[in-house]
């Protein structure tokens, strides 16, 4: 049985701050089958690509990225907010709405010949994911895909993404 993965999607209007209708995915995420869905789904036009890693962002792409990465039976990197890894990191700094940002990852997570998906819950203007690209070819490792829940298409972040090819599960 194939779950209709938006109709799980819960909007809480006027979160974080006013205007903004935020989607929220814990309903996915607490449904066993509807979870299983979703990770078969994200990994499913990887499957041939000889991913050796999953690249995910904190926090909600930490969840669906080790979860993908499991499913294609490769690592798990995590890329944490700046002072967050206790070894040594790289670093790649990214615009918000509302200011700046920074992403890190351990120098040793990624090797030169690491064939890497990114993965997320969700892309909007792409910053984050183009950060997280950054970080990984800074390795020398190749990014074959990001793969992302929910796309909010009108933000336009496919575009931040380029040349990368983007997989989104469902798109507003």
């Amino acid at each position: 049985m194939t779950i209709d993965l938006q109709s799980k999607i819960r909007d809480i209007p006027d979160f974080p701050r006013e205007g903004i209708v935020f989607k929220d995915l814990t309903p996915i995420i607490g449904d066993a089958q509807c979870l299983a869905q979703t990770i078969q789904q994200l990994a499913a036009p990887f499957r041939a690509s000889r991913i050796t890693r999953v690249a995910g962002m904190e926090a909600r792409g930490f969840i669906f990225g080790s979860l993908v990465a499991y499913e294609l039976q490769c690592g798990f990197v995590p890329l944490r907010k700046a002072g967050k890894l206790p070894f040594t990191t790289v670093k790649a700094a990214y615009s918000l709405e509302y200011g700046t940002a920074t992403l890190e990852m351990h120098t040793d997570a990624l090797v030169p010949g690491d064939r890497v998906l990114l993965v997320d819950d969700l892309i909007a203007t792409g910053g984050t994911a183009a950060a997280g690209c950054e970080l990984v070819q800074h390795t020398g490792a190749t990014i074959v895909g990001c793969a992302f829940v929910i796309e909010l298409a009108f933000l336009n972040g496919r575009k931040a993404l380029a040349p990368h090819s983007v997989h989104a599960l469902i798109r507003y």
